[in-house]
């Protein structure tokens, strides 16, 4: 041990480092067996995409087939996140032991005490620790009422995001620039390795013989996400019953959260019967419903990344992104068609009604952001790049170098 009472690194650590063979990577999500919130279908799309490739991933949290984690009850705190489809893990010190016996890194996707506690036992075992920003503080803000209003209250969760866990690791997955920005801004000294979430490859294009090219045809929107106040969906009902050609269009959002109820009745109230659907959509019946659509409209103004949107473009469906710059989503945009000013429902509207009126031009484009996120966010390049983080982490922890950021 050191004199912090840490342990060196263990001999599987010593004859990794940056080596090729495969890694043994413990990866810690307090809520994993819920595919319903984007870090778990994160965190399971990596995981299948690494044992694919050779290497061997235990996952421990709560659902985690071979090392399962007690659910963490908090007052108020587990209330508000069980209505966004998140659970807390209790911490387990017997259970972290058994899962990182033999691993060589450790991988950690959020800061509350389940993460904590990870790192925590990971460092007496003397194996190196990485982890992932996937929970942007303003999300949190949102949806907690009136903290959102309090100035400063982002900042101060930055703060207490590092000093809670990632102010004691070196390396940090950022999902996107955007976010990475922002961890900078607040003063993350960490080496920030930025790499997409991916998609999964179940996500593809419907052949374009399939699918309708006259304007006479209904336009399909789809929307996915969290139904909280950062995703803005009202902005996007708003604009439906503004556009021209309203009548044609059929509305889906799928998603489950607090403003279910809310949003239902806001449709009710202004579109027209029958031609919208709102509520929770099984992951696994995503890739055939979004391939029957025409349009991704993705309207959140906080977003690390948005996985939904990637799947979206990755079935062929020409997204309409609302521009934010607490949302990376905007940088997936490859025409202005494509984006609009975040909370503008009349400007939305009006690309609506673009794409609608110009359905070969829909479909050009749509092909086009499908070749263009199957070769650029796939999940298999973003784990060539993660694995390749891993094992910096491994070489750096080898060498003694200390990963004290506070």
């Amino acid at each position: 041990m050191d004199e912090n009472g840490r342990r060196g690194p263990t001999q599987a650590s010593r004859n990794m480092g940056a080596d090729d063979g495969p890694l043994t990577i413990a990866m810690v999500v307090d809520t994993i067996g819920n595919k319903g919130n984007g870090t778990s279908n994160s965190a399971l799309q990596y995981a299948h995409e690494l044992v694919r490739r050779g290497h061997r991933v235990r996952m421990v949290g709560i659902g985690a087939p071979e090392f399962p984690a007690r659910v963490h009850d908090i007052p108020l705190g587990s209330a508000i996140a069980a209505r966004h489809q998140v659970q807390f893990a209790r911490p387990d010190e017997a259970l972290f032991r058994r899962a990182f016996d033999g691993a060589d890194v450790v991988h950690v996707y959020l800061p509350f005490a389940f993460g904590r506690g990870a790192r925590r036992v990971a460092g007496e075992m003397g194996i190196p620790v990485t982890a992932g920003f996937h929970l942007q503080p303003e999300n949190v803000t949102y949806s907690a009422g009136p903290l959102r209003w309090m100035p400063g209250a982002s900042g101060m969760l930055y703060r207490l995001f590092r000093r809670w866990l990632y102010g004691g690791v070196r390396h940090v997955h950022a999902p996107s620039e955007m976010i990475a920005r922002q961890l900078r801004e607040h003063g993350y000294a960490n080496t920030i390795h930025v790499i997409s979430n991916g998609y999964s490859p179940r996500f593809t294009p419907q052949g374009p013989s399939q699918r309708p090219a006259d304007a006479g045809s209904a336009l399909r929107i789809v929307a996915s996400g969290r139904l909280s106040h950062e995703k803005d969906h009202i902005t996007l009902i708003r604009a439906v019953a503004v556009c021209r050609h309203r009548r044609d269009i059929r509305l889906v959002i799928c998603g489950t959260g607090p403003l279910l109820g809310g949003l239902r009745a806001e449709a009710a109230r202004l579109l027209p019967q029958g031609t919208w659907s709102i509520g929770f959509h099984d992951n696994d019946d995503m890739p055939a419903l979004l391939r029957g659509c025409d349009l991704f409209v993705h309207p959140s103004v906080v977003d690390i990344e948005s996985l939904s949107v990637l799947e979206g473009m990755a079935s062929g469906l020409v997204p309409v992104i609302a521009s934010s710059d607490l949302s990376a989503a905007g940088q997936f945009a490859l025409t202005d068609r494509s984006l609009f000013p975040a909370r503008d429902a009349h400007t939305l509207a009006a690309r609506i009604d673009w794409w609608y009126e110009h359905p070969a031009e829909r479909l050009a484009w749509g092909a086009r952001y499908a070749e263009h996120t199957a070769r650029t966010y796939s999940v298999s390049s973003c784990v060539d790049r993660f694995v390749s983080m891993e094992r910096e982490a491994i070489a750096d922890f080898r060498a003694g170098r200390d990963p004290e950021f506070r």
